[in-house]
């Protein structure tokens, strides 16, 4: 039973809860993001994890509330709940980070919570218009934070590497929580799962990844819509705006992280073992046992535009590509640099590394047709763990066909390009 509706239904509740964020100064600028997809309480969560209780998910689209859960909360504290599910939408976080959900997807949906959570805090914490519910993740050693740092730091303290970022830092019980945030004392351990804290909602990749490429980029250009008119609503109220929705217009992304983030998160290996495939030398002894599957990073192929305008970028990027490079540990780095054809093809093993700027020799200067890279490591049969491809963007004949495996396009100065697929990062040459 709701404590402050007695004769709503958790839709109604929904719907309430929807008009009157919209009404608020602050949120009109969210009035768009609201709007895309559908929004549906229901007795089951979508692709919900048996160990967690039922909540809310988004696909990065659509939103599901668990009827009984929403019944159970305040007025604040379900406006705090459709709000942290918009920003899930915002910020597009099953799109952006879903290379970081497959590494380790409780992490993930722990780290973008964090970032959402001390937002909705600072927004709300001056007359509680909105309000975690009870297990919302709201730390304040997050806060500055972006996903990628706090997904880092999680993971690290999980595996029992250490802190990372926040190294030194008071971890007491109660130091560093934001006051009015959720408490995850007396949570049930999950199956399978470590004790601690938990995410507040679930994140439905497995729904997203149903998306049509088609739907995906209806979505997409719905979310940029609803943020722009976002803006110039925000603008011609008075209310001074959203500085993270004019951000997310322009986004200032420093390139090297996502480089960074990219390669860690598409290429970390393991190894680990498995009974699906016997271990042949043990067989004609009688005894089954497992045998290893490796998952280490065998290569990563990295293929460079010799057009002019990327020609004063190529130092710069090595620079920073070398350094990732030494992180991962890859058994090879290929480069290719290329035009309209792959003019020089060059191979670097680890212990290769330290003299790759002063070795490595461009080669190129014509046209742009990126399709002759997928082309050539069909041909050759070269298959890495992840392409990267620096470029200026203005490509002939499309972004290319056949690529066997993800694609990283960082668009060097050229912030209208728009790659076919893959993700994408724009860098600015010095």
């Amino acid at each position: 039973m709701s404590f402050n509706n007695v004769q709503m239904s958790p839709s109604q509740r929904l719907d309430k809860a929807v008009i009157a964020i919209m009404g608020k100064d602050r949120y009109q600028a969210l009035a768009g993001i609201l709007m895309i997809g559908t929004r549906e309480a229901v007795d089951d969560i979508p692709s919900f994890p048996k160990h967690l209780p039922q909540t809310a998910c988004t696909n990065g689209r659509d939103e599901w509330y668990n009827n009984e859960f929403v019944d159970g909360l305040t007025d604040a504290e379900l406006r705090g709940l459709v709000l942290h599910e918009n920003y899930h939408k915002m910020y597009r976080h099953l799109i952006s980070w879903y290379d970081l959900a497959m590494l380790d997807r409780e992490c993930e949906m722990q780290a973008t919570d964090y970032v959402i959570n001390i937002k909705l805090y600072d927004e709300n914490k001056a007359d509680g218009f909105a309000v975690l519910p009870k297990g919302g993740l709201l730390e304040e050693k997050y806060r500055g934070w972006n996903v990628a740092e706090t997904f880092n730091h999680l993971r690290e303290a999980k595996q029992g590497k250490g802190k990372g970022k926040g190294e030194g830092e008071d971890e007491d019980e109660g130091e560093g929580r934001c006051k009015g945030g959720g408490d995850d004392e007396g949570e049930d351990e999950g199956e399978g799962e470590g004790k601690g804290p938990q995410s507040l909602d679930h994140h439905d990749y497995e729904g997203a990844k149903k998306l049509t490429e088609e739907e995906e980029k209806d979505l997409t250009k719905e979310i940029d819509e609803a943020i722009r008119q976002g803006v110039l609503m925000a603008g011609s109220s008075g209310t001074g705006g959203d500085r993270d929705l004019e951000e997310l217009l322009e986004p200032q992304v420093d390139w090297r992280q996502v480089l960074r983030d990219f390669i860690t998160a598409t290429c970390a290996g393991q190894d680990y073992s498995t009974w699906r495939r016997p271990n042949r030398r043990y067989m004609a002894g009688g005894l089954y046992m497992p045998s290893g599957v490796s998952e280490t990073v065998e290569e990563v192929c990295v293929s460079i535009d010799m057009s002019g305008s990327t020609w004063g970028m190529v130092s710069q990027f090595m620079g920073e590509l070398k350094g990732v490079i030494e992180q991962v540990k890859p058994d090879l780095l290929r480069i290719l640099y290329w035009d309209t054809v792959v003019c020089r093809e060059e191979k670097y093993t680890m212990d290769e590394l330290d003299g790759l700027l002063s070795v490595t020799k461009p080669k190129g200067g014509g046209g742009t047709t990126v399709q002759c890279v997928p082309d050539y490591c069909n041909e050759f049969g070269i298959k890495p763990q992840a392409h990267i491809v620096l470029t200026d963007g203005d490509i002939y004949g499309g972004w290319g066909t056949g690529w066997n495996a993800p694609v990283l396009w960082a668009i060097c100065d050229n912030k209208r390009a728009r790659p076919a697929h893959g993700k994408y990062v724009n860098i600015k040459s010095c």
